[in-house]
C-alpha cells in the first residue's frame, strides 16, 4: 500500500508542477489554488508512504516521478523540446528510480 500511495503522491506532484506553471508565478488565482491543494495532497501521501518506506527511497522515487512526469507534460502539453540529451537525462532518472525500488527491502 505504501508504494501505491507513493506513486499517487508522485502523480499529484506532476499535477502541481503543471498548475504552478499555469499560475504564471502565482499571479493567476485558480491555477494557484489548484497548485496549493495538489501540493498538500502530494505531501500528505508522501508522508503516509514514509511510515513504512525508507526516507531515501521514498523521497527519491517521489521526486523522480515528479521530474519525469513534468518532463513528459512539458513535451506533450507545452511543446517543450525533446532533444537527445534531455531524453538521455530522463532515462537516467528512470534508471535511478528503478534501482531505488529494486534495492528497497519494503
Amino acid at each position: 500500500m505504501a508504494w501505491l500511495m507513493l506513486i499517487v503522491a508522485g502523480v499529484f506532484e506532476v499535477g502541481w508542477a503543471f498548475s504552478m506553471k499555469q499560475s504564471d508565478g502565482f499571479t493567476r488565482l485558480w491555477p494557484s489554488v489548484i497548485t496549493v491543494v495538489l501540493m498538500a495532497i502530494s505531501i500528505v501521501l508522501l508522508a503516509a508512504a514514509m511510515r513504512s518506506l525508507p526516507l531515501g527511497t521514498a523521497y527519491t522515487v517521489w521526486t523522480g516521478i515528479g521530474a519525469i512526469g513534468a518532463f513528459l507534460v512539458g513535451i506533450v502539453v507545452l511543446s517543450e523540446p525533446a532533444t537527445a540529451l534531455r531524453m538521455l537525462a530522463a532515462v537516467l532518472i528512470v534508471s535511478g528510480i528503478v534501482l531505488m525500488k529494486v534495492s528497497s527491502t519494503n
